[in-house]
């Protein structure tokens, strides 16, 4: 109450302080009639000449400022006012106007990106995706560290399919850029204020001008507080509330007419709580010991309703997580047609939340996601445009250290009674650490042939990994409950029992069935390339095809981990990438069109699944494997239209058919085994639909109006390989509506705006832990007003 009192007090202020502003600078009231319709018909004619195109967005997919209609490659890119319009204010919201971009949350706080089909699911904090996410080109390595980036924005860059040679390893699948809005050379101030369902409230608002008159600063701030919006379908209760609070600092300073540099200073602090699942059925690990846990034989599965879920009661679920960035980038140009850029980072990562992975009031499976991650990087980059030519030659370093030290609780779980009827068990904490070094060197070339330009680049990375791995004893009960369970393995190959293990000891079980630490180093190195040409016949004409290979670097899991091979690395993953394209504006760019076909040759990709371990005590555990070879094919297409002044119409698609291409032995979720030769990929719809339209329009000389709506499709996927129907992910559509007010130069704006207006029922995820089956639902309708202004 305190935080919604002190925001909508200072919002007060603010708003006092614009009518202050307004009044002293307001324009006298025009009393003849006819010269005010003539100036609302210029006022009319202002706003359609002065209409914008997306092809007019400048972007920095290549690290330089050109066009989108201009770059050969296939972007998304959205300015931060019409993210701010469509409420998109997270990673997760550009999945409603990018085709081919799924947003999946693992259910133990890593969210996961996966681009055309190329993701990393796994549920550690140290997992490094395959769509790498940027903000102004500094880099957030792990996937929990985005969660802040789309916040005040100028724009942001959906760029599509392997990105190695400009923004490195571990991109893949593409790479997300977003664009801060910057600082200024004059004072402004502004804000936004949204109150919605479930009694939340979003502020947010910036201030920029200059301090002295070499620099300028923007300061940025935002606080997401709500209730909760999950209700308990056993119990009266609720959980889900939003307690998000982030900031930057931006100053940007140019003491000389050939040097700029720029310092970022950003961060958040996240108290919220956890998302609880729902359960869709019961698969006993033990089905012999099933009377060992009657209560979940007889739990009530969850209704289909996106609210119904259910969690421990006793637990407390809200979020200990928090993240802070500083970056400096420097540009120096040393002649009129080169320039030396230098971008350097350092952030720090910290989490600790429950999650309730069961969805039940059981003490089923309970995981707390403890850890943290500190991250060093630095660019260095010479670039140069010499008429025809245009080039970037560099070399970057980077040092990223994850600990991940989880807490497990499953008393209730049949598994638990599995080895001795006595097994008197207490929470255990798998135990990881990941220390990467990477060192890369690149360059890339353009060069201008008549209407036909040449590209060429190409990256050396060297990816080196440290890494250690155990399950941890949390107390001296625990200790003795690991002990009896590796004792009673060891029974099994007549070998002798081992001491009693203590509060702190780290030990998993080798190959022999010794306590043991696993500790080793896993290096690396690969060459990424791209190659490409474009055709430019007219100046609304583009036609462009290029051949690319990418690369993901290894990595480690945190399973809670018996056997020290589940703590065995991941091979690095590459993929060999072909797209052709087309960009073309038609009938005095009134209409947009876009479209690209691609085929993606897979090897080695990453999965989170299940392995045999040495010796087959227990049968399929949690690890991280390779598909040896897998293939994409694929298209999209995106047409925009401006029939009149103030109206865009978008409709836009990807299809994409994914395949498993060579023998590919694993497990089911039964812990079965079963070849999935042939396969399509979990979390990869074969079509993905987005249509979108927004009309502003006049409705007196001061006031616009506005409509605007978005829908996004997607059809059928699974959440693992196999055909479970438990895996099932079914089709869904997603409706957005807007209606509003605005002042014709954006000082204010109102609208009343609902998501989900259908309150349709859809699930992102589908898990299995220990004896349950739980999926994670989307969000149901909310409804909501928004209140903008600036001055």
């Amino acid at each position: 109450m305190r935080k919604h009192l002190w925001s909508v007090s200072a919002l007060a202020l603010l708003a006092a302080f614009a009518s202050e502003a307004q009044a002293q600078t307001a324009t006298p009231p025009v009393a003849d009639d006819g010269v005010a319709a003539a100036d609302q018909q210029g006022d009319q004619e202002s706003r359609q000449a002065t209409q914008s195109y997306p092809g007019d967005i400048v972007v920095t997919a290549s690290k330089r400022a050109e066009n989108l209609s201009d770059v050969p490659m296939s972007i998304t890119a959205i300015s931060g006012d019409s993210l701010r319009e469509k409420g998109i204010t997270d990673v997760q919201g550009l999945v409603k106007v990018t085709p081919g971009l799924s947003y999946t949350d693992s259910g133990q706080g890593t969210p996961v990106f996966s681009l055309r089909g190329v993701g990393f699911f796994e549920t550690s904090i140290g997992a490094r995706p395959t769509v790498s996410v940027y903000t102004d080109e500094v880099p957030l390595p792990f996937s929990v560290m985005a969660q802040g980036a789309a916040f005040d924005l100028e724009r942001v860059e959906v760029l599509k399919g392997p990105q190695g040679t400009l923004f490195g390893s571990n991109s893949t699948g593409g790479a997300i850029n977003y664009i801060a809005a910057k600082p200024k050379d004059y004072w402004e101030m502004g804000g936004l204020v949204s109150f919605e369902r479930f009694a939340t409230a979003d502020f947010q608002g910036y201030v920029t001008g200059p301090i002295t008159p070499t620099m300028n600063i923007r300061v940025a701030a935002r606080s997401v507080q709500g209730g909760g919006w999950q209700k308990s379908y056993t119990r009266d209760d609720a959980i889900g509330q939003r307690d998000f609070t982030q900031g930057r600092i931006l100053l940007d300073w140019k003491p000389t007419d050939r040097l700029s540099l720029s310092a970022n200073l950003n961060g958040f602090v996240d108290h919220g709580e956890t998302q609880a699942a729902q359960l869709i059925g019961i698969l006993y690990v033990t089905p012999r010991l099933a009377d060992e846990v009657p209560l979940l034989g007889t739990y009530p599965l969850a209704p289909k309703n996106n609210r119904a879920a259910d969690w421990d009661p006793a637990t407390n679920y809200h979020k200990d997580n928090n993240f802070y960035q500083a970056s400096l980038r420097g540009d120096y140009d040393l002649t009129d047609d080169i320039t030396f850029t230098s971008v350097t980072a350092w952030s720090r990562a910290s989490i600790d939340q429950n999650n309730d992975v069961d969805g039940t009031a059981l003490p089923s499976s309970d995981i707390a996601v403890v850890g943290k991650i500190t991250s060093f990087s630095t660019e260095a980059r010479l670039s140069g445009d010499t008429g025809a030519l245009r080039w970037i030659v560099g070399g970057n370093y980077a040092r990223e250290h994850t600990i991940e030290n989880d807490y497990l609780n499953f008393p209730y779980a049949s598994a638990v009674h599995a080895f001795t009827p006595d097994y008197n068990y207490d929470a255990t904490n798998p135990f990881t650490t990941q220390d990467f070094r990477t060192l890369a060197a690149f360059g890339n070339v353009d060069l201008d042939i008549g209407k036909f330009t040449l590209h060429a680049g190409v990256r050396y990375t060297k990816a080196d990994l440290d890494y250690s791995g155990c399950t941890k004893v949390n107390s001296d009960a625990s200790g003795a409950a690991i002990t009896t369970l590796f004792n009673a393995l060891r029974a099994g190959q007549g070998l002798d029992p081992i001491a009693p293990l203590r509060a702190g000891d780290c030990q998993s079980l080798d190959a022999t069935l010794t306590p043991n630490l696993r500790a080793e180093s896993f290096d690396q190195d690969n060459v990424s390339w791209r190659a490409g040409v474009d055709f430019k016949p007219t100046d609304d004409v583009l036609l462009y095809a290029n051949v690319s290979r990418g690369y993901k670097a290894g990595s480690v899991p945190a399973p809670g981990a018996i056997n020290l091979e589940e703590f065995d690395p991941v091979s690095q993953e590459s993929v060999l990438a072909y797209e052709g394209g087309f960009k073309v504006s038609l009938a005095n760019r009134l209409v947009d069109l876009s479209g690209a076909a691609f085929y993606y040759d897979y090897t080695d990709k990453q999965l989170l699944a299940r392995r045999i371990t040495t010796p087959n005590l227990l049968g399929a555990l949690p690890a991280l494997i390779n598909v040896p070879k897998s293939r994409i094919i694929g298209a999209e297409g995106q047409i925009n239209v401006y029939p009149v002044s103030g109206l865009t119409l978008t409709a836009a698609a990807t299809y994409l058919k994914s395949k498993v291409t060579d023998d590919f032995i694993n497990y089911t979720i039964l812990a079965t085994q079963e070849n999935f030769k042939g396969n399509p990929f979990p979390y990869t719809p074969k079509w993905q639909v987005v249509l979108d339209g927004q009309y502003v329009f006049p409705l007196s000389s001061s006031v616009d109006g506005l409509i605007g709506g978005n829908m996004n499709y997607r059809t059928k996927t699974t959440a693992g390989f196999g055909t479970h129907p438990y895996l099932a992910i079914d089709d869904y559509a997603l409706v957005d509506l807007r209606v509003g007010i605005q002042d014709p130069d954006k000082k204010w704006s109102v609208q009343v705006f609902g998501h989900n207006v259908t309150n349709a029922y859809y699930w992102t995820n589908v898990a299995k832990f220990n004896d349950t089956v739980r999926r994670l639902a989307g969000q149901p309708a909310t409804y909501g007003i928004q209140i903008g202004f600036k001055f």
